[in-house]
C-alpha cells in the first residue's frame, strides 16, 4: 500500500550527544497498522527502557508498511555547526535527512517531531528538500502524541544504541556519551590527558570540549 492509504512519522535520536551518529528514522503504516502500534503501547522512546525498545522494534517492523532510517555522521554535524550560515546549521541538516527518510516511506501525510523552536520553519525546510509530494506537519512533542511518530522514535533510538554499543567495544565504556554524564566527561578527560587525538566518532564542534580540556570551535 502506498500514497493516500499511508501515514508516516519521523523522529531522531542522539541530537545532543557528544559522539556517535544522529539517527533519523521514519515509519509509515495504514490505519490498521497505526491501530496495531497503539495496541503495542508505543510511546516516546525516552519513556521506555532499552529492553522494552528492543522488544517493540520487531513488532513495529511487522505493523508498519515501511521503515527507513539514516545516520548523520559526526563529521557532517561538525561541518554545519562550524561553517553553516545562519538557519543552515544543525536544524537544517536534520531537515535534509528527515526529507530523505520521508521520500522512502511512500506516505502522502507525515508528522514529524520538530527539532526547531519554530516547528513551521522546520516543516518548511523538510518540504523544500522532498523529492516526492508529501504534506509535512512538524510539531513539538509529536513523539509523545502520535503513535506513528513514537514508533519512529523507537526505531531511531534502537538503531543509534546499536551503533553506540559498537563504539564502546572499540573505545571502552564512555558512559552515555552525553555532556551531562560525569562518566563521559571523565572518560574523555583522561583520554585527552594522555595526549591522544579525539577519535572520529566524537563531535568536535561541541562546546563541552572547552570544559574538559579540548579547545572547541562552537556549539550546536
Amino acid at each position: 500500500m502506498t500514497g493516500a492509504g499511508l501515514v508516516g512519522g519521523v523522529d531522531e535520536a542522539g541530537r545532543g550527544c557528544m559522539l556517535g551518529p544522529l539517527v533519523v528514522a521514519g515509519v509509515s503504516a495504514s490505519r490498521k497498522g497505526v491501530a496495531k502500534l497503539q495496541e503495542l503501547g508505543v510511546k516516546d522512546s525516552k519513556k521506555l527502557s532499552p529492553r522494552r525498545r528492543e522488544e517493540l522494534y520487531p513488532e513495529i517492523l511487522k505493523a508498519a508498511d515501511k521503515v527507513h532510517w539514516a545516520s548523520v555522521t559526526p563529521k557532517e554535524i561538525d561541518e554545519v555547526v562550524i561553517h553553516g550560515r545562519k538557519l543552515r546549521k544543525l536544524n537544517y541538516l536534520e531537515a535534509v535527512y528527515f526529507a530523505k527518510v520521508i521520500d522512502r516511506l511512500g506516505a502522502r501525510h507525515v508528522t514529524v517531531d520538530a527539532s526547531d523552536t519554530v516547528p513551521q520553519r522546520f516543516g518548511n525546510d523538510i518540504a523544500s528538500n522532498l523529492a516526492a509530494k508529501c504534506k509535512v506537519v512538524a510539531l513539538h512533542k509529536a513523539d509523545r502524541d502520535f503513535p506513528i511518530v513514537s514508533a519512529a522514535s523507537i526505531i531511531a533510538k534502537v538503531e543509534r544504541d546499536r551503533q553506540v554499543a559498537l563504539l564502546r567495544e572499540a573505545h571502552g565504556d564512555f558512559g552515555s556519551g552525553y555532556p551531562s554524564d560525569p562518566a563521559t566527561r571523565s572518560f574523555f578527560s583522561k583520554w585527552m590527558k594522555r595526549g591522544e587525538p579525539l577519535p572520529p566518532c566524537v563531535r568536535k564542534s561541541w562546546k563541552t570540549w572547552h570544559t574538559i580540556g579540548e579547545p572547541g570551535v562552537g556549539s550546536p
